[in-house]
């Protein structure tokens, strides 16, 4: 049997909530965690396209994300996303645990906190004013 295979694809009606994001404001320095996200559910195919329509202004074209294996259980190895492929690795070490790193070529790489989805919006709002120091007032709804 021949044939190829093609990566899943998430169109970008999907994403029809907008991500629960918080960014660090931009050229404050070196940090180590660039702000918090908040997805809605573990379905990562879902949740992405949000993500990478939030991300897209500020950190371009992302093609690579390395995700938490205990948080993201499945995922495939590659997606097409908002219109480009992005490859998706998985990591199972400690420093890993609860984040996703986004790489863009030329531009660099936003590494996130994740929220689980099944926090408690005022858990989830100390999380994410805990990551980056910023007003719980940024794209987290009430």
């Amino acid at each position: 049997m021949t044939g190829t295979m093609s990566e899943p694809t998430v169109a970008p009606q999907q994403a029809s909530l907008p991500a629960r994001l918080a960014l660090a404001e931009p050229d404050t320095g070196l940090r180590r965690t660039d702000g918090a996200w908040w997805p809605r559910s573990h379905d990562l195919g879902d949740e992405l396209t949000a993500l990478l329509v939030a991300l897209d202004a500020r950190w371009g074209s992302i093609t690579r994300i390395t995700v938490d294996g205990g948080m993201w259980p499945v995922s495939p190895r590659r997606m097409t996303l908002v219109g480009r492929v992005v490859h998706l690795s998985r990591c199972g070490t400690a420093a890993g645990r609860h984040r996703i790193c986004l790489l863009s070529y030329g531009i660099g790489r936003c590494d996130l906190l994740v929220v689980p989805p099944e926090s408690p919006p005022d858990e989830a709002r100390r999380l994410m004013d805990e990551a980056h120091d910023m007003p719980s007032s940024l794209g987290i709804p009430g």
